[in-house]
């Protein structure tokens, strides 16, 4: 909601919040006052213009402080005459605060007031659920690390039985082959005389030459 109020010869086009310099004003500092003269109050789409003021209308405002505008030089002169004067002013003003607007029944200030504070709530309200849900995340993370630990702790122990299990048929294959392997062993070194001995006296069986037949020889007095 806004209106149009004027003070001092001048319009102003004011807000609830709003601080303006107007003309000065016989108040104190600190003390609240109320404008009457309001040409015109808006609120959303609805508008009431006052012809020339609004029934039922005004603006409130608090005094913030006097003040003095800027320096404003007047100069004037005439030619072909040597008349120059030149006047400085500073224009006496008072700060005004709006505080509310009102308008029939209606409280620009009450009404800014209930949008403030349900921003409030619904401010509090997201922070509540955001808050939930990073605990909810926390509790997730806490969670899936303590899982990834006790998988982690597994993935190590079963190597490490892999490896035993191993171990042990390893040594038990190297235990196994080591009888038969001493039998055989064995075996061979018994066999292996006698088949030398029987090479032997096949050998000399077979060397041994054959009784072969004497020739006799003719002589030339047989013949």
């Amino acid at each position: 909601m806004y209106a149009v109020i004027e003070t001092g010869g001048k319009q102003y086009r004011v807000e609830v919040g709003t601080e303006l310099q107007v003309e000065l004003l016989d108040v104190e500092p600190g003390n609240t006052i109320t404008l009457d003269r309001v040409l015109l109050v808006a609120d959303g789409d609805e508008s009431s213009i006052g012809q020339p003021l609004v029934a039922n209308a005004a603006v409130s405002a608090e005094v913030v402080r006097q003040a003095r505008g800027d320096k404003v030089i007047s100069f004037k002169y005439r030619p072909k005459a040597r008349r120059r004067v030149k006047h400085g002013h500073r224009q006496e003003l008072t700060v005004l605060r709006i505080s509310d607007i009102t308008l029939g029944g209606k409280s620009a200030a009450k009404a800014e007031k209930k949008a403030v504070d349900e921003k409030e709530t619904e401010r509090k309200q997201l922070e509540e659920a955001a808050a939930e849900q990073a605990a909810a995340d926390a509790a997730l993370a806490e969670k899936l690390a303590t899982r990834s630990k006790a998988t982690e702790a597994e993935a190590e122990a079963k190597p490490k039985r892999g490896r035993a299990k191993a171990a042990d048929a390893e040594a038990q294959a190297e235990a196994e082959p080591a009888a038969p392997a001493a039998e055989a062993e064995a075996e061979t070194t018994e066999a292996k005389p006698k088949r030398s001995r029987a090479k032997a006296t096949d050998a000399k069986a077979g060397d041994a030459p054959e009784a072969k037949p004497k020739r006799t020889r003719t002589k030339k007095k047989d013949e």
